[in-house]
Protein backbone atom coordinates (compact mmCIF):
# COMPACT_ATOMS: atom_id res chain seq x y z
CA UNK A 1 0.00 0.00 0.00
CA UNK A 2 1.52 3.08 -0.97
CA UNK A 3 2.44 5.67 1.62
CA UNK A 4 1.84 9.58 1.56
CA UNK A 5 5.40 11.01 0.63
CA UNK A 6 6.52 13.62 3.74
CA UNK A 7 9.75 15.29 4.91
CA UNK A 8 11.03 16.31 7.94
CA UNK A 9 10.92 20.04 9.33
CA UNK A 10 13.85 22.03 9.58
CA UNK A 11 13.20 22.04 13.39
CA UNK A 12 13.12 18.52 13.51
CA UNK A 13 9.32 18.59 14.07
CA UNK A 14 6.77 15.66 13.29
CA UNK A 15 6.52 15.09 8.98
CA UNK A 16 4.72 16.96 7.07
CA UNK A 17 2.57 16.57 3.80
CA UNK A 18 4.68 17.36 0.91
CA UNK A 19 2.30 19.34 -0.43
CA UNK A 20 1.77 21.58 2.74
CA UNK A 21 3.70 24.22 2.04
CA UNK A 22 2.87 27.28 -0.66
CA UNK A 23 5.41 28.10 -3.19
CA UNK A 24 8.58 29.43 -1.65
CA UNK A 25 8.70 26.51 0.89
CA UNK A 26 7.11 28.92 3.77
CA UNK A 27 4.77 27.01 5.72
CA UNK A 28 1.08 27.54 5.48
CA UNK A 29 -0.81 29.56 8.07
CA UNK A 30 -4.06 27.41 8.02
CA UNK A 31 -5.87 30.55 9.33
CA UNK A 32 -5.10 33.17 6.59
CA UNK A 33 -5.95 29.67 4.17
CA UNK A 34 -8.98 29.49 5.56
CA UNK A 35 -9.86 33.13 5.03
CA UNK A 36 -8.50 32.62 1.43
CA UNK A 37 -11.00 29.88 0.58
CA UNK A 38 -13.33 31.66 2.34
CA UNK A 39 -13.02 34.88 0.23
CA UNK A 40 -12.07 32.55 -3.14
CA UNK A 41 -15.47 30.92 -2.51
CA UNK A 42 -17.39 34.54 -2.41
CA UNK A 43 -15.05 36.14 -5.65
CA UNK A 44 -16.71 33.10 -7.61
CA UNK A 45 -20.19 33.51 -6.27
CA UNK A 46 -19.29 37.40 -7.98
CA UNK A 47 -18.51 36.05 -10.76
CA UNK A 48 -21.63 34.12 -11.84
CA UNK A 49 -23.83 36.94 -10.83
CA UNK A 50 -21.93 38.98 -13.21
CA UNK A 51 -22.36 36.30 -15.89
CA UNK A 52 -25.99 35.87 -14.78
CA UNK A 53 -27.67 36.99 -18.57
CA UNK A 54 -30.19 40.29 -16.45
CA UNK A 55 -33.25 38.95 -18.93
CA UNK A 56 -33.53 35.42 -16.44
CA UNK A 57 -32.81 37.43 -12.86
CA UNK A 58 -36.23 36.62 -11.96
CA UNK A 59 -37.61 33.89 -14.56
CA UNK A 60 -39.04 31.01 -12.77
CA UNK A 61 -36.93 27.96 -14.23
CA UNK A 62 -39.39 25.21 -14.95
CA UNK A 63 -38.07 22.67 -12.70
CA UNK A 64 -38.95 24.57 -9.13
CA UNK A 65 -41.57 26.71 -8.13
CA UNK A 66 -39.71 27.26 -4.98
CA UNK A 67 -36.83 29.71 -5.88
CA UNK A 68 -35.62 31.70 -9.19
CA UNK A 69 -31.73 32.76 -9.70
CA UNK A 70 -32.88 36.39 -7.79
CA UNK A 71 -34.19 34.49 -4.78
CA UNK A 72 -31.14 32.26 -4.73
CA UNK A 73 -28.66 34.88 -4.79
CA UNK A 74 -30.72 36.29 -1.83
CA UNK A 75 -31.09 33.65 -0.01
CA UNK A 76 -27.10 32.90 -0.01
CA UNK A 77 -27.02 36.22 1.75
CA UNK A 78 -29.70 35.65 4.25
CA UNK A 79 -28.26 32.21 5.62
CA UNK A 80 -24.99 33.83 6.08
CA UNK A 81 -26.95 36.28 7.98
CA UNK A 82 -28.49 33.77 9.92
CA UNK A 83 -25.02 32.19 10.60
CA UNK A 84 -23.94 35.22 11.31
CA UNK A 85 -26.68 35.82 14.29
CA UNK A 86 -26.11 32.15 15.44
CA UNK A 87 -22.31 32.58 15.94
CA UNK A 88 -21.70 36.40 16.92
CA UNK A 89 -24.66 37.82 18.44
CA UNK A 90 -23.08 40.73 19.93
CA UNK A 91 -21.55 41.92 16.33
CA UNK A 92 -23.40 43.96 14.00
CA UNK A 93 -25.03 41.55 11.31
CA UNK A 94 -25.78 42.93 7.67
CA UNK A 95 -29.57 43.57 6.76
CA UNK A 96 -31.03 40.51 4.99
CA UNK A 97 -32.27 41.09 1.90
CA UNK A 98 -36.21 41.01 0.04
CA UNK A 99 -35.71 37.96 -1.81
CA UNK A 100 -39.21 38.88 -3.81
CA UNK A 101 -37.24 42.66 -4.46
CA UNK A 102 -33.78 42.39 -5.21
CA UNK A 103 -31.73 43.57 -8.17
CA UNK A 104 -28.30 42.38 -8.74
CA UNK A 105 -26.80 45.25 -8.02
CA UNK A 106 -28.39 44.88 -4.24
CA UNK A 107 -27.25 41.29 -4.58
CA UNK A 108 -23.73 41.66 -5.54
CA UNK A 109 -23.13 44.84 -2.33
CA UNK A 110 -25.11 42.79 0.19
CA UNK A 111 -22.90 39.48 -0.61
CA UNK A 112 -19.78 41.28 -0.52
CA UNK A 113 -21.13 42.55 2.82
CA UNK A 114 -21.98 39.31 4.78
CA UNK A 115 -18.91 38.24 3.18
CA UNK A 116 -16.82 40.74 5.05
CA UNK A 117 -18.84 39.80 8.31
CA UNK A 118 -18.13 36.05 7.49
CA UNK A 119 -14.30 36.78 7.87
CA UNK A 120 -15.09 38.75 10.98
CA UNK A 121 -16.47 35.73 12.19
CA UNK A 122 -13.92 33.62 11.19
CA UNK A 123 -11.06 35.95 12.46
CA UNK A 124 -12.59 36.13 15.78
CA UNK A 125 -13.23 32.22 15.72
CA UNK A 126 -9.32 31.21 15.07
CA UNK A 127 -8.48 34.47 17.86
CA UNK A 128 -10.64 31.84 19.94
CA UNK A 129 -8.08 28.81 19.14
CA UNK A 130 -10.49 28.05 16.08
CA UNK A 131 -14.03 27.51 18.70
CA UNK A 132 -16.87 28.76 17.21
CA UNK A 133 -20.09 29.74 19.36
CA UNK A 134 -23.15 28.10 18.07
CA UNK A 135 -21.57 26.13 15.57
CA UNK A 136 -19.87 22.15 15.97
CA UNK A 137 -17.17 21.14 15.76
CA UNK A 138 -15.40 24.34 14.90
CA UNK A 139 -14.33 27.06 12.80
CA UNK A 140 -13.26 24.73 9.66
CA UNK A 141 -16.45 23.12 9.91
CA UNK A 142 -18.22 26.82 9.47
CA UNK A 143 -15.86 27.33 6.03
CA UNK A 144 -16.50 23.98 4.66
CA UNK A 145 -20.24 24.51 5.43
CA UNK A 146 -20.42 27.64 4.15
CA UNK A 147 -18.43 27.05 0.96
CA UNK A 148 -20.52 23.90 0.22
CA UNK A 149 -23.96 25.73 0.35
CA UNK A 150 -22.68 28.51 -1.83
CA UNK A 151 -21.49 25.74 -4.08
CA UNK A 152 -24.64 24.00 -4.40
CA UNK A 153 -26.77 27.24 -5.43
CA UNK A 154 -24.00 28.31 -8.28
CA UNK A 155 -24.87 24.86 -9.45
CA UNK A 156 -28.64 24.97 -9.38
CA UNK A 157 -27.62 28.85 -10.67
CA UNK A 158 -26.02 26.90 -13.70
CA UNK A 159 -28.89 24.97 -14.54
CA UNK A 160 -31.71 26.83 -14.36
CA UNK A 161 -29.51 28.97 -16.68
CA UNK A 162 -29.27 26.48 -19.19
CA UNK A 163 -33.40 25.86 -18.61
CA UNK A 164 -33.77 29.12 -19.32
CA UNK A 165 -32.14 29.44 -22.49
CA UNK A 166 -29.07 31.97 -21.40
CA UNK A 167 -26.09 29.44 -20.19
CA UNK A 168 -23.01 30.24 -19.82
CA UNK A 169 -20.39 29.40 -22.54
CA UNK A 170 -17.60 26.85 -21.38
CA UNK A 171 -15.20 30.05 -21.42
CA UNK A 172 -17.58 31.56 -18.91
CA UNK A 173 -18.28 28.14 -16.81
CA UNK A 174 -14.63 27.70 -16.69
CA UNK A 175 -13.91 30.99 -14.60
CA UNK A 176 -16.25 29.44 -12.03
CA UNK A 177 -13.72 26.39 -11.16
CA UNK A 178 -10.44 28.38 -11.96
CA UNK A 179 -10.07 27.90 -8.17
CA UNK A 180 -6.11 28.93 -8.22
CA UNK A 181 -7.00 31.66 -10.57
CA UNK A 182 -9.61 33.68 -8.19
CA UNK A 183 -7.48 32.38 -5.55
CA UNK A 184 -5.03 34.75 -7.13
CA UNK A 185 -7.24 37.70 -7.24
CA UNK A 186 -8.17 37.85 -3.79
CA UNK A 187 -4.78 36.93 -1.98
CA UNK A 188 -2.68 39.21 -4.10
CA UNK A 189 -0.83 36.52 -5.39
Amino acid sequence: MPTKKTSQRKSGGPPTSAGARRAGGEPIDLGRALIEAYLTNERIDQVLLELVDEKVWRRQPPCTQRRNIATTFAHVHNVRCMRLAMSAPDAKTPARLDRAEVTRPQARRALAESAAAMIRLIERSLAAGGRMPNCRPDVVALVCASITHDAHHRGQICHWLCQLGAPLTAEQGLLLWEWDKRWKEVAGR
